[in-house]
């Protein structure tokens, strides 16, 4: 609007006579819409790169906590709190042993089983119901967090598949350790 109104004839009207300047009106139109395309596309990929970059710190700060042979139960804690945050819980414990019932749980590859079906956290959010996160290593059962879920928290596929990841780390700090399975 600013080239019609400025560079254009009649000056200082909003107003486009020549074929030409049509043309160039409607190319800087184009030229406009695609440049903020692009810087759009270009501020998601940024927002998901800090993500990936966050999800990726958590999973090596869990790893690098659990080589320094401190206790199992400070991994367990910190991993709680990483839990909490990462899926928008209200809250996490640790339940050692045996599992006990069939609540919805979220399994290796980020989907959420619950009984016979898969309940689709990416559609639906989490289920209000307690999820279990099973801790096992090398096929050996540890026990499991149990999650309360936020109501209406949808965390991403990724986080869902961290939070797998940081299960499978205590396991193995459970095993490592020589922790009683079930």
């Amino acid at each position: 609007m600013w080239s019609d109104f400025f560079l254009t004839r009649p000056y200082r009207q909003f107003t486009v006579i020549e074929p030409a300047d049509v043309i160039t009106a409607l190319l800087l139109v184009v030229v406009g819409i695609a440049v903020s395309r692009v810087a759009a596309r270009a501020r998601e990929l940024k927002a998901i790169a800090l993500i990936d970059d966050d999800y990726l710190a958590q999973i090596h700060h869990t790893a690098r906590l659990a080589e320094t042979g401190t206790s199992p139960h400070t991994v367990i804690d910190h991993v709680c709190r990483q839990l909490v945050g990462l899926l928008r819980l209200s809250g996490c414990r640790f339940e050692y042993g045996t599992l006990v019932g069939h609540p919805p749980r979220p399994e290796e590859d980020g989907t959420i089983a619950w009984g016979d079906r898969c309940w689709d956290a990416d559609r639906d959010g989490l289920p209000r119901e307690e999820l279990e996160l099973r801790v096992f290593h090398k096929g050996r059962i540890h026990g499991r967090f149990m999650l309360q879920p936020t109501p209406g928290a949808a965390p991403p596929l990724a986080a869902r598949l961290v939070a797998v990841t940081l299960a499978n780390q205590v396991g193995a700090e459970l095993d490592a350790v020589g922790r009683p399975h079930a």
